[in-house]
């Protein structure tokens, strides 16, 4: 489950997918979380990123990619990975990466973001990519130990307005704060054409994953065109 520095390297400039459905939602099955895996993996997606302890199980056997996992808990506040608990279960299910909240907010079970990033290297091979929500957010993890800075949280947590597609600005601000960590770019992205702005705007890699994966929100941008 260890992800070398060649494989990491390997990411830069690529594409990772993120293969999630909502609770409820017909797609909403571990195994078929896999099989998306799969799906997007055959396309030339170099890494993954999926939700859940079994969807990361399920994944690991289905591709041979990096896997990033998650567990979300909640719907407020903090929520990805909330606690040390939560991301000690995601890398024993196999995640070569887990993502956490990487803002500054006060986490559930009261341990500092360096804590749980420390308690996460200590407890496992995984490393540790941190969702941030601003340049701040992004300096504070890399401080407190974070392997990689994504900007999955812009526009969520009340420090930047929620922009129309990816948050450029951001990723072009940490990027050039030169922070000595691989920047995943992360959040509203729709389009190739957003994605190769991301990159060029400074991202190592960028994450997509609603415009690829999630068919019940890709039928919505249709029919409202239509209506």
């Amino acid at each position: 489950m260890i992800l070398t520095p060649d494989a990491l390297e390997a990411l830069r400039g690529q594409l990772i997918v993120s293969c999630q459905a909502y609770p409820g939602e017909p797609l909403r099955e571990p195994h078929i979380t896999g099989q998306m895996a799969a799906s997007v993996v055959y396309g030339g997606a170099a890494a993954v990123r999926v939700q859940g302890v079994a969807d990361v199980q399920f994944t690991r056997t289905a591709v041979e990619v990096p896997v990033i996992g998650l567990w979300k808990d909640g719907h407020d506040g903090v929520f990805i990975t909330p606690t040390l608990r939560h991301a000690l279960a995601v890398a024993a299910a196999g995640a070569h990466v887990v993502a956490i909240d990487g803002t500054r907010r006060e986490r559930p079970d009261g341990l500092s973001l360096a804590e749980t990033v420390a308690g996460i290297h200590a407890g496992s091979h995984a490393l540790v990519m941190a969702d941030c929500g601003s340049l701040d957010d992004a300096r504070a993890a890399a401080d407190a130990g974070a392997d990689l800075i994504g900007t999955t949280l812009a526009g969520y947590t009340g420090e930047r307005p929620k922009t129309d597609g990816p948050d450029l600005e951001l990723i072009a601000d940490v990027a050039a704060a030169g922070l000595g960590r691989p920047l995943i770019a992360e959040g509203r992205i729709h389009a190739p054409a957003q994605a190769r702005a991301a990159l060029d705007a400074g991202a190592f890699a960028v994450v997509v994953g609603t415009a690829i994966t999630h068919p019940t929100t890709i039928t919505t941008w249709f029919r409202e065109a239509l209506a």
